[in-house]
């Protein structure tokens, strides 16, 4: 059952109708689990079988206690061709409780209700949410926009229809898909991603002083060795710096002391000098002998 929701989940947006049949296969297998009633309906929502996918959002409501799916619902009933119905399952619900990605999905639902029914202007009024902000975009930004400019087109709206538009297609820039399928968050056109929580703002700050802290400490310890040792110890004696006499004093004993060395050397050489004739003297007696 899990593989068969694994690959459902997987398949979903390239191949509706192979989810689909995978969905059904965890659905024979294990068909009171509320997860697996919702993985149908979308699925059956996503080949557009609308009936079967009322059925199951609704069992899976049943089950579940939750109407996170409440807007495939509506779309759902629209599918079937009853704007009406889909008008009052939408009316069925406190939206309040709904999580904001939920209560968007919704308007735009309920929004298409009307257009079915050819209210344009009640149309334009279920988007007149507090989500709809054109500075700021999140995940549903793209959708809600691009809903307002299709309902204002229709009321011959013409300019600001070209305005959401181009707000609904900077929204989806803003938040678009890398080839990793990460997540690019791009700040353009004054459009702004997300809110940033003010904890993580002020842990940030922290590590940041502690950083900087942390650098301003090795910096001082540096200065003090460097100072250590740059300067001489209390119990060493200081040096007199040597004045150009001692210097030449010291080069002219360094060069008598040279010529000493010369002249024993040389002394050395010619003893050994005298001491040749000797040894031949030697061997000439030998030789006699």
């Amino acid at each position: 059952m899990a593989r068969h929701l694994a690959m459902a989940s997987q398949l979903i947006d390239e191949d509706p109708a192979l989810a689909h049949e995978h969905a059904l296969a965890a659905s024979r297998r294990a068909g009171r689990i509320a997860i697996v009633r919702e993985t149908l309906g979308i699925t059956a929502y996503a080949t557009e079988d609308f009936a079967l996918a009322l059925r199951e959002l609704r069992t899976y409501r049943r089950i579940s206690g939750k109407d996170d799916q409440i807007a495939l619902m509506v779309d759902s009933e629209r599918g079937i061709g009853r704007p009406d119905r889909a008008l009052e399952t939408g009316r069925a619900v406190d939206r309040s409780a709904l999580t904001t990605p939920v209560r968007v999905a919704l308007a735009i639902a309920m929004s298409g209700a009307r257009l079915d029914q050819g209210d344009l202007e009640l149309a334009l009024g279920e988007l007149e949410i507090p989500e709809l902000d054109p500075d700021r975009a999140f995940e549903w930004s793209p959708a809600l926009f691009a809903a307002r400019a299709a309902v204002l087109e229709d009321l011959g709206r013409e300019e600001e229809a070209a305005f959401w538009a181009h707000r609904a297609d900077v929204a989806a820039e803003a938040l678009g898909v890398d080839e990793a399928g990460d997540e690019e968050l791009i700040v353009e056109d004054g459009l702004i991603e997300g809110d940033f929580d003010d904890d993580e703002i002020a842990t940030t700050a922290d590590v940041d002083a502690a950083a900087e802290s942390a650098a301003d400490e090795s910096a001082a310890e540096d200065s003090a060795e460097d100072s250590a040792v740059d300067e001489p110890a209390a119990d060493e004696p200081a040096t007199d710096e040597p004045t150009v006499e001692d210097e030449v004093r010291e080069l002219l004993g360094e060069d008598d002391a040279a010529d000493g060395s010369d002249d024993v050397a040389d002394e050395a050489a010619d003893g050994s000098d005298a001491a040749a004739p000797a040894d031949d003297k030697a061997q000439g007696s030998e030789q006699e002998a």
